[in-house]
């Protein structure tokens, strides 16, 4: 047997010994391994990767049911039980029928000032009331003075004499976003159904409607559009946001059977100048400019008279802001401080920026020709 051949046949024969003490040295170098990765992952998870629950007498264990929802993650929750005591029940008791039943009708209010019990609502809930009367979330009922209403706005003020009266937070609605969170709180159809709670989202913003204020006259209000379920009753109530401030003052409701969740609200930056003149004066100081009888001039019209667009002017108060300027019964009004006038709306927007005083170039085109006038704005007489 040459050299060669011995070596090759040992180094072929197992090692039986070598293959054990591979084995056992494998087996330990694992479990080192995996009891280091072991360590790290219960350090990570205790350091916030993947939270465990504690177990606290303030927390107590929730069941592991998965169709269980912790009302503390629910800001509806938070919202009701904040605002909704500051949302009453008012009843407009407007006379006697044929059986001397009382008229009534019902609507929802917002305490705005614990301290004087003054209340904010639409006028249309407090309109031709001979009676007032206020009922809490509690089931305690007041008679209430009207402060004061505007038609315009459909925005009026009550005040009551309680004690200990709960106080809703008003925010901003010039910071509100489109697809927010929005909670409307009031007593749709009355007592029955008195404190009912909707949610939903702020579906659009600065949105223009024009309704009936009364027969033969109709106001356009600048609202909030939401989702949130506004029913009859819910009129006056509050539209509430994530953070529990009141954001608009629930309005109307389109009523059409092919219509669903369209819900208007007025916004409550646009509310509190006018409560707070409702409060102070007991009605809306506005600009005026003293004209009446005047018609909008559509882009149809002026194509039929050959005539601008714009505000045609039917007559002249004598002793007016207008006359005064020089204004004249034919007049069509076509732009106020260089904007642009084509309707009725486009005037009360430029107005609305002004105050009772104010001097204002306005422009007209007569017998073909334009006339700038500068006109003092006088205040609107009250109704």
């Amino acid at each position: 047997m040459s050299y060669f051949e011995h070596d090759y046949d040992r180094w072929k024969r197992p090692n039986y010994l070598g293959i054990v003490g591979l084995v056992l040295v494998s087996a330990f170098l694992g479990g080192l391994l995996a009891l280091t990765l072991a360590q790290a992952f219960l350090k990570a998870e205790n350091n916030g990767l993947a939270p465990r629950q504690e177990l606290s007498e303030e927390a107590p264990p929730q069941k592991s049911s998965s169709s269980q929802v912790d009302p503390r993650e629910s800001p509806v929750v938070a919202i009701a039980e904040r605002v909704g005591p500051t949302v009453v029940r008012i009843n407009n008791i407007s006379g006697r029928d044929f059986f001397a039943g009382p008229v009534e009708s019902t609507g929802s209010g917002v305490i705005i000032d614990r301290e004087k019990g003054y209340i904010v609502t639409n006028y249309h809930v407090v309109e031709g009331a001979q009676r007032l009367e206020v009922t809490l979330k509690g089931g305690n009922s007041y008679a209430a003075k009207l402060v004061g209403g505007d038609r315009q706005t459909d925005l009026a003020v009550l005040q009551i004499a309680a004690p200990d009266l709960p106080e809703a937070v008003l925010g901003d609605s010039t910071k509100l976003r489109v697809g927010e969170m929005a909670v409307a709180i009031g007593n749709p159809l009355g007592e029955e159904f008195a404190g009912s709670v909707t949610a939903g989202i702020i579906s659009a913003l600065n949105r223009k409607i024009t309704v009936e204020a009364r027969p033969g006259e109709e106001v356009t209000l600048n609202v909030i559009q939401t989702d949130a379920a506004i029913n009859p009753g819910n009129s006056g109530g509050a539209l509430v946001n994530s953070r529990g401030e009141v954001i608009g003052i629930n309005s109307v409701k389109i009523l059409r059977t092919d219509i669903e969740g369209m819900g208007f609200a007025i916004p409550i930056s646009d509310a509190k100048p006018i409560i707070r003149q409702l409060i102070e004066k007991g009605y809306v100081s506005r600009p005026f400019i003293g004209i009446y009888n005047f018609r909008e001039i559509s882009e149809q019209m002026a194509q039929w008279y050959d005539l601008p667009v714009g505000i045609y002017v039917g007559g002249v108060y004598p002793g007016g802001p207008a006359e005064r300027a020089g204004m004249e019964a034919g007049d069509i009004i076509v732009a106020v401080e260089q904007t642009q006038i084509r309707t009725f709306s486009d005037l009360q927007g430029v107005l609305s920026q002004k105050k009772v005083g104010d001097r204002v170039s306005i422009t007209v085109v007569r017998r073909g020709k334009k006339v700038d006038l500068q006109v003092t704005l006088g205040e609107m007489p009250r109704q």
